[in-house]
Order: structure tokens, then sequence, then C-alpha cells
């Protein structure tokens, strides 16, 4: 489940906690930043592991909201000879989980980035710690004025202390979100006791969180939700567009015909009603956006491509034999991004498995756009070439 929808979740419940993997090392079925929203009455919305964490996670949901805390959960299973997890534990590293009550300023900053994604802005979530990682502090901004800055946020520091140079990691870019880690040395993090003479980190030793060398200042970025633009909004749309959503994208059914574009047939989907020309400024097509022409109607899909000539987006599926989608582009200019016949060659029959290998492909072509830094979405993918001579389903 992405952050999209975790905001937007975060909006409607009133008593939950979000849970964040902010150290992964070893092998583990999450990347590092992922997230997951824990409500109080049991309920789980994503995933950090395959199972194996999440029920621990959520027996600590009542204590993190009645004493308003966050809380670090370390999971370590990197020791071969550690059973204590039993075996259904398949990770095999170390996982360490933040557990924020959403409430107060992180109820808002949750409230802001939903807003930033839905006007397709990708956001940078800074989170700085204090007294020992007893307090926290949020910075938001969209990303490119974080990839603007000249210079870090402030590292947080002990009241009259004074850190040195600052070590910088970048986290590996996979599709999961981007972390910029801030870590002080060991000497400087002696520094920050030596003000205020024996102190908890002396007489107790590390805290849970400085034991594990989480650092005190993370940020990651988020990106907004693909849209996928689907033209039509007959049967054989109502299973991608729900595995489009299963996948990952905000989807958009659009179609002239009422009594087929609605609520009912699409619970959780943007409709939008009306013809090419009436509907085109609406849907205001982006760079990042994959479109999928399946109406059947002939006409209708002619004038829409028509109207992509001078449009920027990164897909765009044409559901048909070659013979009808060569009559379709007959004397268009080339169009970009083009698949037809759309969807993986999987040997599919059907709507359901069509929808599947229709599905496959979109998701084929957003992790090449991440691979490639956006670069060319159809980059190191067989099965995704420009032009209709594509390969069928």
């Amino acid at each position: 489940m992405e952050m999209h929808d975790l905001c937007a979740i975060a909006a409607r419940e009133p008593g939950c906690v979000l849970a964040t993997a902010v150290k992964v090392e070893g092998h583990a079925y999450r990347k590092q930043g992922v997230s997951m929203l824990l409500t109080k009455e049991g309920v789980m919305y994503g995933s950090i592991s395959p199972g194996c964490l999440e029920s621990d996670l959520l027996a600590r949901v009542d204590r993190v909201l009645d004493t308003q805390q966050l809380e670090f959960v370390a999971y370590d299973m990197r020791p071969e000879d550690d059973l204590s997890w039993g075996e259904t534990i398949g990770c095999g590293g170390l996982i360490i989980v933040l557990l924020e009550p959403v409430c107060g300023e992180l109820r808002s900053i949750l409230s802001r980035m939903h807003r930033y994604f839905q006007s397709g802005s990708a956001v940078e979530l800074t989170r700085s710690f204090y007294d020992q990682y007893t307090r926290i502090h949020y910075v938001i901004q969209p990303a490119e004025d974080a990839e603007s800055r000249t210079s870090l946020y402030p590292s947080p520091v002990a009241k009259g202390a004074s850190l040195g140079p600052i070590n910088t990691m970048i986290a590996e870019e996979t599709a999961t979100p981007r972390l910029s880690l801030v870590v002080i040395h060991s000497s400087e993090a002696d520094a920050l006791t030596s003000n205020s003479g024996e102190s908890d980190l002396q007489r107790h030793g590390l805290t849970e969180a400085e034991r594990w060398g989480v650092p005190l200042q993370i940020s990651a970025r988020y990106e907004p939700k693909p849209r996928l633009i689907i033209i039509g909004a007959g049967n054989d749309v109502i299973p991608v567009a729900r595995l489009g959503k299963s996948a990952g994208f905000r989807v958009v059914v659009a179609d002239w015909r009422e009594t087929l574009c609605s609520a009912e047939r699409f619970p959780g989907v943007e409709l939008v009603r009306g013809f090419p020309r009436e509907i085109m400024p609406v849907l205001d097509i982006q760079s990042g956006d994959y479109i999928v022409l399946m109406s059947h109607h002939f006409p209708r899909e002619r004038e829409f491509l028509e109207l992509f000539e001078d449009r920027n987006y990164a897909y765009l599926g044409i559901m048909g034999s070659r013979t009808r989608t060569a009559r379709l582009l007959n004397d268009l200019p080339p169009l970009k991004h083009l698949h037809s016949p759309v969807g993986l060659t999987i040997g599919a029959d059907g709507p359901e498995e069509i929808a599947i290998s229709i599905t496959a492909e979109l998701i084929a072509c957003k992790r090449a756009a991440v691979a490639a830094g956006r670069r060319n979405v159809q980059r190191g993918i067989a099965h995704a070439t420009d032009g209709h001579h594509a390969s069928g389903r």
C-alpha cells in the first residue's frame, strides 16, 4: 500500500499508529522507508513483512496511543541459530520499526502530504529526533524544493552541544521511498552528554534506538501514485480498474456513456464523463500518466488519438488487433510509448486474464521508469516496444 493511500486512511481513522521501517539490514521482505497503519480496533493497512511482525506491532498500538509517545522496535533475524521468532520468519535481516501515534503535528503533516499527492506532486518528509529519540519534529516540502536546497536540514542536537561534520548516506534508489540518513559519529554522541554530567546515556547505556544505530534525521521522498486513465467503461474494464488500483495506480475511468461510467460499477475509482473533446481538458494528461484505450468504439478512439498528438505521457495501450490499431493510426503522426496489442504475452483468455496481462505490463513499465530515472519508460523491457508491432497478449 502506497503512502498516498495511508495518508487518506489516516484522515478518517481517529486512533491509529504509523509504523515505518527506518532501518533495514540484510534480506527483508520490504525495503527501508516502507510504512503501514495500525488502528486501535486491530485493523492493519499495508505491511512491513510477509505477516511475521505485524501481530507484534499491533500489540503495541494501545500503549503508543495511550502514552502519545513514539516507540522503536527492533527485529533481528540475522543469527541463524536464533529461533525466537519461530520458523515463519523468512527474512533473515534486521528491521528497525518506528511507531508514531497519528495525532497533532503528524496528523497535520499526513493531511498536507495527501493534498500534495492529489495535485500530482512528490513530497519529502524529514523526521528529526531530539532528547535521545524521545521527541520528534517533522518538516515537509515539495520534492522539487528539497532537491534545489543547498544544504541539509539542521541536525538535531542536545541543548548546549555542538557537532562537527555530519556524515550523509544516501540509500540505494529503488521503487520504494528513497531515504537520506544523517548520522553522527560515536565521538559526537559523547559530546551530547558532556555538558550535563552523568546522563541517562551514561547510567543506563545506549537507548534502544542508539544501540541499533538509528539516525538522528531521516528524510524520505514519496512520489504520488501514477494515474491510469482508462478510456471506456465496458465490462472488460472492471477487472483492469480493480487490478490497477491494487498495483498502485490512481485509476480514472472516462466514458461518454453515463450508464456504464458509474460509481456502482467502479467503486473507489475517479470517473470522468463526456465525449473526447469535452473531457480532455478535465483529464489534463501529464507526462507520468498511463493511458489505455478500451472503449471498442472506433470513431471515439480515433478522436482521442488525434488529441494525444501534442501530449506527453508515460504509456499508451490500445486494446484490439494489430489490423484494427493500424487503421486507428492511419495518417496520424507516430505516437509515443505505444503498446498494441496491449498487455504481456501470457496466452490470456477472457476478461480477467487479459486484465492481468495488461496490469503486468503497466507494472513492468512503471518499474522500468523508476529504474531509469524516468528517462525512457521503454528501456530494458523486451516486450514493450514503440510502434504498434509489439507482440500480443
